[in-house]
């Protein structure tokens, strides 16, 4: 697991090369706010071999932040990670492995019948029963969690992984009630409140695509105030104190996918009964409640990458010598922002997004100046 001293070491060797804040406070130390994702990319030897070789440069050249999922690449996305830092010279208490667990995962290819793999793989032996899934592939059951994680150290070959993510768990609206969601979530945490006592993991959160930017009354919708205080009953449940390991979200955030910043859709603990507080943007609580937040599509999975992409008026206030590294630096420079992915797997797209760090975020004002 990712160590104080070591993460601040890793700070200490690479920091100067870096503009302002590009080492921000994550975990028990700091990280990089450029953090390579592995999402993308076919299932194959070719894409594994040209994935590791990034990750490897990646940590190599600053990029202390590798985050990964239990079903991305059909399941060959851990292996990857896993096998880049066994090869690396950087120490792995250096770096902060994030994953989640929530879709089924497959195992290394995509199966000629989905239905049948889950149906074979995990219904029939008992890893997750059938009123659990939505969607026919997804799941936050403590049970089916349990297996995910422990799957998830093994593709990695970790002891710990310092974050862990339930994944989309907004998929679930599709067959139950919120207050339903909000119960499995508690349970959820309890369960990695168990495995975090068992230093199986450092810290959890919840990575999301919907839940946190969409209007109050859209059906995909989940109140992040709600979802923190199931996290802080788990922690009192579990004990043996009332702390708790819920540190982290993760969301879409890019310049054309703006709305954790700009609508304010999440209202506060606290409040009256009536749920009357008055309503945040999701950066914001997530921000006053200390949480770290990570922003996924940051690019815009490199449709913001190109020449024009970006509205000229913004393009002019970031610092980047490409749309790709400007488009970074906007998601880098949101208030409450701790780190923003972007994955490649081509080395020259990689020394591209390491490259942005070197260009200093806009500071808070300057930002807020763009959406006036």
């Amino acid at each position: 697991m990712a160590t104080r001293e070591a993460l601040w070491g890793y700070r200490d060797e690479f920091g100067d090369a870096f503009g302002r804040t590009y080492f921000r406070r994550f975990g028990p130390g700091v990280a990089s706010s450029v953090g390579i994702g592995t999402y993308l990319g076919e299932p194959t030897a070719a894409v594994d071999d040209a994935s590791r070789e990034a990750i490897a440069l990646a940590l190599r050249s600053g990029v202390n932040h590798v985050d990964t999922a239990v079903n991305y690449r059909c399941g060959r996305a851990e292996r990857v990670v896993g096998e880049a830092l066994r090869d690396s010279p950087i120490d792995r208490d250096a770096v902060v492995v994030a994953t989640k667990g929530g879709f089924l995962p497959f195992d290394g290819e995509r199966p000629e019948d989905p239905a049948a793999f889950v149906r074979e793989r995990f219904v029939e032996p008992g890893i997750v029963a059938p009123d659990d899934l939505a969607g026919g592939a997804h799941a936050i059951a403590p049970d089916y969690l349990a297996w995910s994680l422990d799957t998830s150290l093994d593709r990695l070959g970790l002891d710990a992984v310092d974050c862990y993510y339930v994944h989309n768990p907004e998929t679930q609206l599709a067959t139950r009630s919120r207050e339903a969601v909000y119960d499995r979530l508690e349970a959820a945490f309890e369960l990695l409140e168990r495995r975090r006592a068992a230093g199986d993991l450092g810290a959890y959160g919840v990575a999301t695509w919907d839940a946190f930017r969409v209007a109050e009354g859209d059906e995909r919708y989940l109140s992040l105030a709600e979802v923190l205080s199931r996290a802080e009953a788990a922690g009192e449940a579990v004990g043996p104190d009332d702390d708790h390991g819920f540190e982290a979200v993760q969301l879409p955030f890019n310049v054309a996918m703006a709305d954790a910043f700009t609508r304010r859709n999440q209202r506060p603990p606290g409040g009256d009964p009536a749920g009357d507080a008055e309503p945040v943007s999701a950066l914001e609580l997530a921000h006053e409640a200390g949480l770290s937040v990570v922003t996924s599509a940051s690019i815009g999975q490199g449709d913001l990458a190109v020449e024009g992409a970006i509205p000229a008026e913004v393009d002019a206030t970031l610092a980047g010598e490409t749309p790709a590294q400007r488009a970074l630096n906007f998601a880098r420079s949101a208030p409450g922002v701790t780190a923003s992915l972007v994955g490649t797997s081509d080395l020259d797209h990689l020394r591209e997004n390491v490259a942005a760090g070197t260009f200093d975020p806009l500071g808070a004002s300057a930002f807020d100046a763009v959406f006036e």
